[in-house]
């Protein structure tokens, strides 16, 4: 083997030395390749090729008088039969053929970046996005990415005293993992993700957030989720990208135990039991459950979970969803450091509907646009509408001087929204959006002194404008998680106003009672 190999090399070299002299074309040297690979092919054969041992000697006759000695009792092997065929060469296979061998091999069950685990039934994918956010203020002074309509200066005020302003940044990027297993009980899928914008310090280093971290379970037409995850009154509705949370819609991540029901291809029903996040506005501001009042435990006190429920109908680009949701808002202000002491608590609920239509359906010339309205109804909704209404699921009077006992009232709240999404072609679309919401504050609000932090908490009236124009050059290329490919550019107007419950009197001399914000926002959002 070592001989042949060492001719075949040598020849090769013989050959190399004398078309360098001859000056071969290119279709010599291929020619001397095959040949040269077609010799290594016949040795690798040889050397693969089972030995035969050979015949043993024939056994001498025995010497006249010698006397004969008894073989063992036992049955020679019978060596191998020689001659025929040399046995076929296995057939060369290019780095491609084998590339593609490996990736069916660890193809897994989930679309885009995934694979599954050698020797499991366990599907693994990471996905996320690189998002970098530009913005730029044309009137008060918002130092934030995420301005909320109900949070934003008012005219008049100090911050509206210095106009304009911007900033640019990645804290949007996100990262997560899914999993895939197939299971004697279901399918079971599993999600983790995370994302940068929790803050360390207002304007500083920014932390890593957990975003989602739960487990389902898909057994026929059940499933069951346990875990952090969208909570079931969650709805987007339309495609915007500031990052701040939109007027009537919600983003709620909470822990929490839900199970769905499918009952044929369209139609679903889930129930969630939800954690609970007690949320007060008081004459010092919005107070929480989960935190702290002057060094003190916070009054608002968590002693049961919040019910949801969700009504889904789906069949193609047709969309209507009825969701509701009931929570205990509650109150303690006992051994804190509010007087006067004692407890309440109030009964908070909420029902919201929309419909996303496919307009082509009607009008095929629009081709695939979109048609979606919503409205929504409740008492306490809170933070369940964090754009709206984040800390005003109730209004109280304690804290407030002189007062020997207080109430608690959830707050009435109604809006709606309309939009329009237009595909102009497969790579360029655009959003228009108009939400309106309205608050309807108890009696008890009226304690608030103006110019404190409860009274210009009290938007009575708030509105929103979006436009938006997106570029996706990779339509063509989509996945369950980048319906519209991996690459989106754009450019979004989001106007805001909001109205103060008692107008300019809740300012005292601090403002005309309303406040306006025109924000111009570019982005560019890479995703794998």
């Amino acid at each position: 083997m070592r001989i042949g190999m060492g001719l075949a090399i040598m020849t090769l070299f013989a050959g190399a030395s004398s078309a360098a002299a001859q000056q071969p074309t290119i279709e010599d040297l291929m020619r001397r390749l095959d040949a040269l690979q077609q010799r290594v092919n016949e040795l690798e054969a040889e050397r693969r090729r089972p030995r035969i041992a050979p015949a043993p000697p024939p056994a001498a006759a025995p010497r006249r008088g010698a006397t004969r000695t008894a073989r063992p009792d036992t049955t020679p092997e019978v060596p191998p039969v020689a001659g025929g065929p040399p046995p076929e060469p296995p057939p060369s296979r290019s780095p491609e053929v084998v590339r593609a061998e490996v990736d069916e091999a660890l193809r897994g069950s989930l679309d885009g970046l995934s694979m599954r685990v050698p020797n499991t039934d366990t599907t693994v994918r990471l996905y996320g996005f690189v998002r970098l956010t530009g913005y730029y203020d044309f009137d008060a002074r918002n130092q934030t990415d995420a301005a909320a309509v109900q949070g934003i200066p008012l005219t008049g005020s100090r911050a509206a005293g210095q106009q304009g302003g911007g900033d640019i940044t990645a804290r949007g990027s996100r990262v997560g993992v899914d999993t895939r297993t197939e299971t004697a009980w279901g399918r079971l899928d599993t999600t983790v993700e995370a994302d940068f914008r929790g803050e360390i310090s207002p304007g500083g280093d920014l932390a890593f957030r957990l975003r989602l971290a739960f487990a389902e379970l898909t057994r026929g037409d059940w499933s069951y989720l346990i875990g952090q995850a969208n909570s079931l009154w969650n709805e987007g509705l339309i495609e915007a990208f500031h990052d701040a949370t939109n007027l009537n819609q919600s983003f709620i991540r909470q822990a929490q135990l839900r199970a769905t029901h499918r009952f044929d291809q369209n139609w679903t029903l889930a129930g969630s039991i939800e954690a609970p996040y007690g949320d007060i506005t008081t004459v010092r501001g919005p107070i929480f459950g989960p935190g702290r009042l002057d060094g003190g435990a916070s009054p608002v006190f968590d002693q049961m979970p919040d019910f949801l429920a969700r009504l889904t109908y789906r069949d193609g680009s047709t969309e209507a969803v009825l969701r509701g949701l009931v929570r205990r808002i509650g109150v303690d202000t006992d051994n804190t450091t509010l007087q006067p002491g004692g407890d309440d608590s109030t009964l908070g609920w909420g029902l919201a509907a929309h419909a996303r239509l496919p307009v082509g359906a009607a009008i095929p010339a629009v081709g695939r646009d979109e048609l979606t309205v919503m409205g929504y109804y409740g008492q306490g909704i809170g933070r369940y509408l964090a754009g709206n209404s984040f800390g005003q699921g109730a209004v109280t009077n304690f804290g407030v001087p002189s007062l020997l006992e207080y109430s608690l009232d959830a707050v009435p709240s109604y809006g709606g929204l309309i939009a329009y999404r237009r595909f102009w072609n497969d790579t360029l679309r655009s959003t228009f959006s108009y939400a309106y919401a309205r608050q309807d504050f108890p009696d008890s609000a009226d304690a608030f002194a103006p110019g404190t932090l409860g009274a210009l908490a009290l938007n009575r009236e708030m509105q929103q404008v979006i436009a938006n124009i997106v570029w996706s050059p990779f339509a063509d290329r989509p996945t369950q998680r980048q319906p519209f490919g991996w690459l989106d550019l754009g450019l979004e107007y989001v106007f805001s106003r909001r109205d103060l419950e008692n107008g300019a009197g809740a300012t005292g001399g601090n403002g005309i009672g309303h406040g306006i914000a025109n924000r111009i926002v570019a982005f560019g959002l890479v995703r794998f």
